[in-house]
């Protein structure tokens, strides 16, 4: 099984230090997850909130991440392609996979955040329309000497952007998404693709992700050289009854953040009974002790399909040194038990494709 992180911030004014703490803290985190075995790191894109919205656009700490590692690998997750100028994306994020030496994950959506089209004077109905004509703009711009584009947002002449991405014909494309339609059509073009396991049940993610795969068989992509990256919130600790307060107290504060910005399956507040037991069964959330975090991923194999396990340990306003700590223990007692594993136990293409009717 293959391991990443990735980060969603959950700022707490007052809590968390100032904001140029709080970004040498994370490059601290980035540095420790190479060192750590990680394979890649991944940042969000969120705007105006504190939910996210402290790291606004990616691209430039994941260029700060660069200059810090040479290994790991660094993710968007996602660029929100309608909010921006398709060139300016392709410019940002091909200086982030030159400066990386090649380690650019390019994850890539149309965002989820009213607020974000409001202040940016978007449409949000156009926004699938815009995301689509932004992607062939940046697919030009990284695979072509020159291009030129006439489309319905944005016309361009001819045109050279510079640099080009180190990777060839460009870094790997990833789409954030959770129906079968969505996932259907990035298999059919060869995308990964990465998902959530708290916000959706078992039963809602795996047709989904099954779509995905039968898509890729039907764009002649090879299922095996593609991947699904799943995103748990995770925490680690040696004594199992203080790693579960810590972990339940630090998921209620990112719930009631996530409400606040009124955003994604929290954005009418948060859930007025919490399942913790229920959740903690399926592997939604993985918590506790390494065994019982052993436990717990086996119990995520057994209930969602994917390829990778993305943890999430800074979260809710826990400090910056118990993350280094937990990290650290779950990469050393934790992982080792996954290295010989496959992701998902549940995966049985045949079968799950024929639960599937994509649309």
């Amino acid at each position: 099984m293959r391991f990443h992180m990735h980060l969603l911030p959950t700022y707490f004014p007052g809590e968390d230090p100032p904001f140029d703490v709080y970004f040498r803290q994370l490059l601290e985190q980035v540095q420790l997850a190479e060192e750590l075995g990680f394979e890649c790191f991944w940042f969000t894109e969120h705007h105006f909130v504190l939910y996210g919205g402290p790291v606004p656009n990616p691209a430039m700490i994941m260029s700060a991440a660069a200059a810090r590692t040479s290994r790991i690998h660094l993710g968007s997750a996602i660029s929100i392609l309608p909010l921006h100028h398709p060139v300016q994306i392709a410019e940002d994020y091909a200086m982030v996979d030159v400066v990386s030496g090649g380690r650019l994950e390019f994850g890539m959506g149309i965002g989820n955040a009213p607020t974000d089209f409001q202040v940016y004077g978007v449409p949000r109905e156009e926004s699938r329309d815009r995301f689509e004509e932004a992607l062939q703009i940046i697919t030009a711009a990284w695979t072509q000497d020159s291009f030129h584009h006439d489309g319905r947002f944005w016309h361009m002449p001819e045109a050279s952007v510079y640099p080009k991405p180190v990777q060839q014909p460009h870094p790997p494309f990833w789409i954030a998404g959770t129906s079968e339609g969505s996932l259907h059509l990035a298999g059919q073009r060869g995308f990964n693709v990465m998902t959530v396991a708290h916000p959706f049940p078992p039963e809602r993610m795996r047709p989904s992700v099954a779509a995905w795969r039968q898509g890729l068989r039907e764009g002649g992509h090879e299922p095996s050289t593609h991947y699904c990256k799943l995103h748990v919130r995770t925490w680690v600790e040696e004594e199992g009854a203080h790693a579960k307060e810590v972990a339940e107290k630090a998921i209620q504060r990112y719930d009631a953040r996530q409400a606040e910005a009124h955003i994604g399956t929290l954005a009418n507040g948060p859930r007025p009974n919490y399942d913790w037991d229920g959740m903690r069964a399926q592997g939604r959330n993985v918590y506790g002790t390494p065994d019982e975090c052993i436990r717990g991923i086996e119990a995520t194999r057994q209930n969602y399909d994917f390829d990778i396990f993305s943890t999430t340990f800074n979260f809710g306003g826990i400090p910056h040194e118990q993350v280094k700590k937990a990290m650290t223990l779950f990469a050393k007692e934790v992982m080792p038990a996954f290295k010989d594993v496959q992701g998902s136990a549940v995966r049985d293409d045949a079968a799950v494709a024929r639960e599937v009717s994509p649309t």
